[in-house]
């Protein structure tokens, strides 16, 4: 994950990583704002995908993502802590699903999500 720039772009930061398992956080800045004043969709999208990237490249071989399906679930606005957590739910040799949760400072859960992973062999 240190060759992620997007992730240091945004000030995610990994906190943990184990097999099938990850932890990352974002502090909301203005930057990361939509136009009605609370955090951008994508913003919270990319810390789940990021969460969701290093659960599933953490056993090797690489994982790349084949689809992230998200669902909002409450708004948070700049100065919030975020939080995102990606658990494995299930892993074959070729794929791997993901279950992503994103919560605020105060554990309310701002937004879920599932993803796919492909597992390259090359």
């Amino acid at each position: 994950m240190e060759r992620d720039a997007f992730a240091r772009y945004l000030g995610i930061v990994i906190d943990e990583i184990k097999p099938g398992y990850a932890r990352a956080t974002m502090k909301v800045t203005k930057e990361l704002l939509n136009g009605t004043g609370i955090t951008h969709g994508s913003a919270v999208f990319a810390l789940a995908d990021i969460a969701f990237a290093a659960a599933s490249n953490s056993h090797g071989p690489e994982a790349v993502g084949l689809n992230v399906n998200i669902n909002y679930l409450k708004a948070t606005r700049e100065g919030a802590t975020l939080t995102a957590v990606a658990r494995e739910e299930n892993l074959t040799r070729r794929t791997g699903v993901y279950r992503m949760e994103v919560m605020d400072e105060t554990g309310v859960l701002v937004a879920v999500a599932e993803g796919l992973v492909y597992r390259r062999n090359d």
